[in-house]
């Protein structure tokens, strides 16, 4: 079975190391001429899946704005997965979820056991309950060739008073999870399964990242301040597991199927200028 680390290295190898997010928010419906309900949502979907489901290697949905408008919205969701994956572009699915027992255990069955409906290649994760509070999302995700992304950097300034508060052992708790995420990655060959969220307006994190061998999902380029050219700041020497992240400042180009196509091309040259011509 290919573990998510090699499917993942072999898109970006492919494609190019890009992720676009399908965040519909309703004043980007409104943008693009569309309804603020399941109708526009499902236009909207369907319009990104065209133009981007085969031209980037990764595409991620934010669940919450499918989920604000109740089992309908989840079922376009459902619809958005299937067709993303029928056009070759693996699937992030942006839920940073995160538990306990049971209840972490059923999320993970929702999210990366094929039988499910929201079958994806990937999600996002919370690890504020402890990081081996998720394990079975890991040892799910392991069973069948998953992968699981878990905070560490956010670029939300709440974040940095839990993030980068500093526990008995010296370290911060973003980098004691950046640390568990690396032993969860060891032996990898390619680039590991299990990787880390760390927002690209951060700036120089002060925390060491060359140990993890995973994916580093780097969100905040674009719409929300960053740069491609700051990703050297934030990652360093780790730049070449560098998955740059973008969202509004893609889709803001739609409807038109080209323009987001265009938008896209212009995100990925920045990136691959700034990861060395990855």
């Amino acid at each position: 079975m290919e573990t998510f680390g090699d499917r993942l290295h072999r898109a970006m190898a492919q494609r190019g190391p890009l992720c676009v997010g399908i965040d519909p928010h309703p004043g980007l419906l409104t943008r693009w001429g569309l309804t603020d309900d399941v109708d526009g949502l499902e236009r909207f979907c369907r319009t990104v899946v065209e133009a981007l489901g085969d031209q980037v290697a990764v595409v991620k949905p934010q669940s919450a704005f499918f989920e604000r408008f109740g089992a309908r919205g989840v079922a376009v969701l459902e619809s958005t997965i299937r067709q993303l994956r029928d056009s070759g572009s693996l699937v992030l699915l942006d839920v940073k979820r995160g538990d306990i027992g049971s209840t972490v255990a059923a999320y993970a069955s929702a999210y990366l056991d094929p039988s499910s409906p929201l079958y994806v290649d990937a999600v996002t994760a919370s690890p504020y309950l402890g990081v081996m509070s998720l394990a079975p999302m890991f040892e799910l995700a392991a069973t069948h060739g998953g992968g699981v992304f878990v905070l560490a950097l956010t670029s939300n300034p709440e974040g940095a008073a839990v993030q980068r508060a500093v526990g008995a052992d010296g370290r911060t708790v973003a980098q004691a999870v950046i640390d568990e995420i690396a032993q969860l990655n060891r032996g990898a060959q390619t680039l590991g399964s299990f990787g880390l969220v760390v927002g690209a307006t951060i700036g120089d994190t002060g925390h060491e990242l060359s140990a993890v061998r995973g994916p580093l999902l780097a969100p905040g380029l674009g719409a929300q301040g960053a740069t491609a050219a700051d990703l050297r700041t934030v990652f360093g020497a780790s730049l070449p597991w560098v998955l740059p992240s973008y969202s509004r400042e893609v889709l803001h180009a739609g409807p038109d199927v080209a323009a987001l196509r265009a938008a896209a091309q212009r995100a990925l040259a920045d990136c691959k200028a700034a990861l060395g011509g990855f």
